[in-house]
């Protein structure tokens, strides 16, 4: 399983705007073909900074998906409400208890 995990800050004032554009696209992400498993998590002490972490069939599922008019219609919304540069690790999932 590829994960990626892309850490996300935004202006304070603009934290409502973000959390509007992902719950209006977060199905259509979710059902993006390869996309096995996507959350959205907010760090416990700066209320700005979020972390999405999606599972994907493959890597290639991803680039599909990082080049569809899907990501850059979200990724054009979000981007302008950013203050610091976002951070993305793709990752192997090697071990997962539930």
């Amino acid at each position: 399983m590829f994960v990626r995990i892309v850490k996300l800050s935004f202006e304070p004032s603009k934290v409502d705007k973000f959390l509007n554009i992902f719950n209006l696209n977060k199905s259509k992400i979710r059902n993006f073909k390869g996309c096995e498993f996507l959350e959205l998590y907010r760090d416990k002490e700066h209320d700005n900074i979020f972390f999405t972490y999606s599972y994907w069939a493959d890597e290639q599922d991803l680039h599909n998906y990082r080049h569809s008019d899907l990501f850059a219609s979200v990724w054009t919304d979000t981007k302008q409400l950013f203050n610091n540069k976002p951070e993305a690790w793709s990752v192997d999932k090697l071990v997962s208890l539930p």
